[in-house]
């Protein structure tokens, strides 16, 4: 969980540096990222390179995204033959989930707060083979990790297989105590698989001390990379069973064999066809613009205007908070009245205010969706306030 943090200075005004349209309030880096310039330029320099020379370029490719791969690698604390990359979380875990040998009455455990993309594909693979995917109730508001623990692991049966969790929360922004689930399932013989597709980034990782089996992430996301580039991370005694969703040269049925690396992991699944790696190859670029941009302080200050505005919003309505502050990072939600009408505050904030922000709705709860980089500012906040200000002004 993330540390409580003080009051602090102004935050910075970092948004020369990225591409985003001036003339709107962007409050949603957490569904597609924005992408740095100097990232961007990374990002288009090698799709230059690509088309200034197909086959050399090509054939240099293992060497590019082995380099690619060592310094994700190394910011998520694992070896490089662990990871491979992934256009999306979305294509890693339907490559996982139709390689998880389930048999009828089998039971994936999962919480009521998980990305719908991820609910579809263990629904569709549970129902071919007869076994079920269960979205444990995690009431809200959330007390202690603790008991957060508890709640979770009462779901476990003897049928449990896999558990089945987000690192951050897509509906919810909530940081869930994963490392204390994947304890107890690797004690259980229970495979854990992590979603963390908001985690990187945004948090400190080390996955090699989480301690799950299966990680995926989204580097597009809070890391700032290029569009189309996430991760897979496998722990070394799991990858012989993951074979790859499309069969390429790469594949070789000896398993004695590398193909081009000397990674079977690796070889299945990171050459499938002709694509654009550039993504992948522009994604140490990130890495080193935060290191530069002391990105650390940088989450800090999102993570103290969140708590500050979180309060703003939710006392318009005289709302109570889903959680305490170490629960969230750099977005959060905002409980909204039972009687808000999405559709109309969507067309006063994003047609009427040019403020882009997402709504999400869990059980009985209404929320806005906050998302601060290191671009927001203060003046950010402000502007979306007063906005959901004039629109209960307008209801009541």
């Amino acid at each position: 969980m993330l540390a409580i943090y003080g009051k602090i200075a102004l935050m910075p005004n970092l948004k020369e540096y990225f591409l985003l349209d001036p003339s709107v309030t962007y409050l949603n880096h957490g569904s597609f990222g924005a992408c740095p310039r100097p990232v961007f330029e990374a990002y288009q320099n090698w799709q230059r390179e690509l088309e200034r020379q197909p086959v050399g370029f090509i054939g240099q490719r293992s060497a590019f995204l082995s380099a690619a791969r060592a310094r994700l690698a190394n910011y998520l604390g694992v070896h490089a033959d662990d990871v491979v990359y992934f256009p999306n979380p979305t294509t890693a875990i339907n490559m996982v989930a139709r390689n998880v040998k389930l048999q009828p009455g089998d039971e994936i455990l999962t919480t009521d707060h998980e990305y719908g993309a991820m609910n579809r594909t263990w629904g569709y693979v549970c129902k071919k083979a007869g076994a079920k995917y269960i979205n444990r109730p995690m009431p809200l508001p959330l007390t202690t990790a603790e008991a957060f623990v508890e709640t979770f692991w009462a779901g476990v049966t003897p049928h449990t297989k896999v558990v089945f969790i987000s690192h951050i929360t897509s509906p919810t922004a909530l940081i869930f105590p994963v490392k204390e689930i994947c304890q107890r399932a690797r004690q259980a013989g229970i495979l854990s698989i992590i979603d963390g597709a908001h985690a990187i980034g945004q948090i400190p990782l080390d996955l090699v001390d989480l301690g799950c089996d299966i990680y995926t992430g989204a580097c597009h996301k809070w890391l700032c990379a290029p569009k189309g580039s996430a991760f897979l991370y496998a722990r070394g005694e799991v990858q012989c069973w993951l074979d790859p969703l499309v069969i390429s040269f790469s594949y070789n049925e000896d398993s004695s064999q590398g193909t081009y690396s000397s990674s079977r992991f690796i070889d299945y699944h990171e050459w499938q066809g002709t694509c654009d790696v550039s993504s992948y190859l522009a994604t140490p670029a990130a890495i080193d613009f935060q290191a530069e941009h002391d990105w650390t302080e940088v989450r800090k200050r999102c993570h103290q205007l969140g708590i500050e505005t979180r309060q703003r919003i939710e006392a318009l309505n005289c709302l109570s908070p889903i959680c305490d502050e170490e629960w969230f990072g750099q977005f959060f939600v905002a409980r909204l009245s039972e009687s808000t009408d999405p559709g109309a505050l969507h067309q006063h904030l994003y047609v009427e205010r040019s403020i882009v922000v997402p709504y999400s709705q869990l059980n009985n709860h209404k929320f806005i969706r906050v998302s601060f980089q290191g671009y927001n500012t203060e003046e950010d906040a402000d502007i979306l306030v007063k906005a959901l200000e004039e629109f209960y002004s307008t209801k009541t």
